[in-house]
């Protein structure tokens, strides 16, 4: 599966900010988003509360990554959704990842854990994907604007809210979108 092209398009702003601090891929599954910034010479934190999902990066970088991009990695298991806890207070990042998760007790914690002039990229399905498909629990949907309102304080790169064609299975599916960068001071 092929990264998310707000990635591609946004790689300059990213590399540039996490020349001070890696990049987190949050809930990153099988790292596809993390793994290209590998590529590119980002270092890359890959968060997930599934070791197996971590163990598939290990060996897709033990059997196709350079030994440079092997050192820029690093598995994080962590449960992000344990009540009452902050996983992000201690750690700082120069760009943050989100795509397919919302775990609405954590989006605090992403601002904060950026620094300034780092970036945050997430995109997610909104409450307009339960007409279409899953997933349709609003617990794990946005509900219209959230995730701008959530931003407002920041400047805000790229945004989008609406239909669009999943690049690879070619289904209408209803996300939110924003690459949005921390204030400096």
């Amino acid at each position: 599966m092929e990264a998310s092209t707000l990635l591609s398009h946004y790689l300059q702003n990213i590399a540039l900010a996490c020349d001070r601090a890696p990049a987190l891929d949050l809930a990153c599954g099988t790292g596809r988003n993390g793994l290209f910034l590998l590529a590119s010479g980002i270092p890359v934190v890959f968060a997930d509360r599934d070791s197996q999902s971590l163990e598939h990066i290990k060996q897709h970088l033990a059997a196709q990554a350079c030994e440079r991009q092997r050192e820029l990695a690093r598995p994080w298991q962590v449960d992000l959704e344990i009540p009452d806890t902050r996983p992000l207070d201690a750690e700082t990042f120069g760009a943050i990842l989100v795509f397919r998760y919302l775990h609405r007790p954590l989006l605090a914690g992403i601002k904060e854990a950026v620094i300034p002039g780092g970036l945050v990229i997430y995109e997610t399905f909104t409450v307009e994907q339960a007409k279409i498909g899953r997933p349709r629990n609003p617990d794990f949907l946005l509900r219209l604007g959230e995730l701008r309102e959530c931003f407002r304080e920041w400047d805000i790169l790229h945004y989008f809210e609406g239909i669009e064609h999943d690049p690879v299975s070619g289904q209408p599916r209803a996300i939110a979108q924003v690459v949005a960068e921390k204030p400096v001071a």
